[in-house]
């Protein structure tokens, strides 16, 4: 019986080496984290300023579900503040509230989704996707983060003839 050849393995892997010394990227802006912790401390205080009225009024000692709606809330914005996105010649990597990983030798197809004129804002992200159909979002907020993107899938739609 003959070894099966490598041509029958499927396609062949994506290859793609980062430029220069760039370790890791913030995922998102400084500007919409401080939109993030605006957001957070209004929610809290509303959360506080609802719950002393009602305790003054008398009411229920409750708001255990605000409570726990707050705590989520604060949870996504330490993500927000902490979130790092890195690229390295295997794989795509973010930390996130469960962090993302992603093969590049198993990319099919790649997309950089951007906001032009509000990228300050709203941090461009990548999209992408493997043969096998997985797909994950990475988000960076560094021109230098975001420029690799840009080359990785360019250099993507070239290997595998999509462009």
């Amino acid at each position: 019986m003959e070894p099966i050849s490598n041509s029958y393995m499927g396609p062949p892997p994506f290859k793609f080496t980062p430029r220069g010394t760039l370790e890791s990227s913030p995922a998102f802006s400084v500007p919409f984290k401080i939109l993030a912790t605006v957001i957070v401390l209004g929610c809290a205080a509303g959360f506080g300023q609802t719950w002393l009225a009602s305790r003054a009024a008398g009411g229920a000692p409750g708001g255990g579900w605000f409570l726990g709606g707050l705590l989520l809330l604060l949870y996504t914005w330490w993500h927000i503040l902490r979130s790092r996105t890195r690229i390295d010649s295997d794989a795509l990597h973010q930390t996130w509230v469960w962090n993302k990983d992603m093969e590049l030798r198993e990319l099919a197809y790649g997309k950089l989704i951007r906001v032009r004129g509000l990228e300050w804002l709203i941090a461009p992200r990548l999209y992408v996707r493997t043969l096998m159909g997985k797909f994950s979002v990475f988000y960076a907020a560094s021109p230098e983060m975001i420029g690799e993107f840009e080359r990785l899938v360019r250099e993507l739609k070239a290997f595998r003839g999509l462009g």
